[in-house]
């Protein structure tokens, strides 16, 4: 085996097609996560893509000599990818201390029992640091407007720590990728977007509603300033996005950082709008979706998409599915789980 990484929120969405493009290329990963938004059975599906089950560990980040105790087990441990944290926009609005005591706590208390340690970490951040962009596509060096959302603003926090702590202090190297929004499911339709309750992510609820899980889905608004009225997203493909972390450990590993905390956004740097998406959806599946035109929500950006020119060419990484791939993909995994539940 290569060398170890630790992956927390390794159970998750995108923690764990993360988890597989890293045993794919011989790293060998340990989990830690609290199962508030997984399940444990993920680890045998990722099992059953790799032919490897990933050491795992329940634990919740915001108990500080939980994650100590893991590290003094595994004291090799070359490289950190964080995903864990609270990640919904509009529970965010509803509940902004869950999100503040979840998402900042749980990074401090990693940093403080990595302290003293040579480490790379990738940091799950997200294009929502840039609030609503005066321009587009946006940039990396676009301006950090006050966020939309208190979901928006740990992030925001978040690089903030990490780029004072990479700078103060010796032998910790941190890239932040800003994600755009992941779709999609693995292509062996194991592994995927697996909310608990009523999702709160676009492309779950499209695909729970195509198979009679959901009786109607609400599209936030029509009456905005694009062209069919509906907000527009850059949409990923989770497994593009699993990928780019790899690129991101491996330029850290080969000493290839300009500094001590590095920026990429991750997208395809194409935006799509909601009602774009559902009538690709319609093509691409052959199914009718029954949806309504709601009220917009609080916290919602407009529009947005990425400048992703700059993960190109310093990650050496693109992008490689549109969006037919990533809806079907999708929609491949819920017709997985509707005949394999987890819960």
């Amino acid at each position: 085996m290569g060398k170890k990484i630790l992956v927390t929120g390794g159970t998750g969405y995108i923690g764990a097609h993360t988890v597989v493009e890293l045993q794919n290329n011989d790293y060998e990963v340990i989990i830690v996560d609290n199962l508030a938004n997984s399940d444990i059975k993920i680890l045998g599906q990722i099992a059953s893509i790799t032919g490897e089950k990933p050491e795992f560990f329940r634990l919740d980040l915001r108990d500080k000599n939980a994650i100590a105790e893991i590290l003094k087990i595994h004291p090799d441990i070359k490289g950190v990818i964080h995903f864990a944290a609270s990640k919904s926009v509009s529970e965010s609005v509803k509940k902004p201390l869950l999100y503040y005591d979840n998402n900042i706590l749980a990074l401090v208390n990693l940093l403080n029992a990595l302290a003293g340690k040579p480490v790379n970490l990738v940091f799950s951040s997200s294009c929502t640091v840039y609030g609503e962009p005066d321009t587009l596509p946006v940039t990396e060096l676009a301006d950090i407007k006050k966020a939309e959302s208190p979901y928006g603003n740990t992030k925001q926090i978040g690089e903030e720590i990490l780029k004072e702590t990479a700078n103060a202090v010796k032998d910790l190297s941190v890239i932040a990728l800003r994600y755009f929004n992941p779709v999609g499911a693995h292509p062996s339709a194991l592994i995927g977007e697996l909310p608990n309750g009523v999702p709160q992510n676009l492309v779950p609820y499209i695909t729970q509603t195509a198979i009679g899980k959901r009786e109607q889905l609400t599209v936030f608004g029509d009456q905005f300033d694009t062209p069919d009225g509906s907000c527009i997203r850059d949409f990923i493909h989770v497994v593009d996005l699993a990928r780019a972390h790899v690129a991101a450990i491996r330029r850290m590993e080969a000493g290839q950082a300009h500094a001590a905390f590095e920026v990429f956004n991750i997208g395809t740097g194409q935006g799509y709008s909601v009602l774009e998406l559902i009538r690709t959806f319609e093509k691409v599946t052959g199914t009718q979706l029954n949806y309504r035109i709601g009220p917009p929500r609080d916290g919602d950006i407009v529009k947005i998409w990425g400048d992703v020119s700059l993960a190109e060419k310093e990650l050496g990484w693109r992008a490689e599915n549109d969006l037919t791939s990533m809806l079907s993909s999708a929609w491949a995994w819920e017709n997985y789980i509707n005949n394999n539940p987890f819960n």
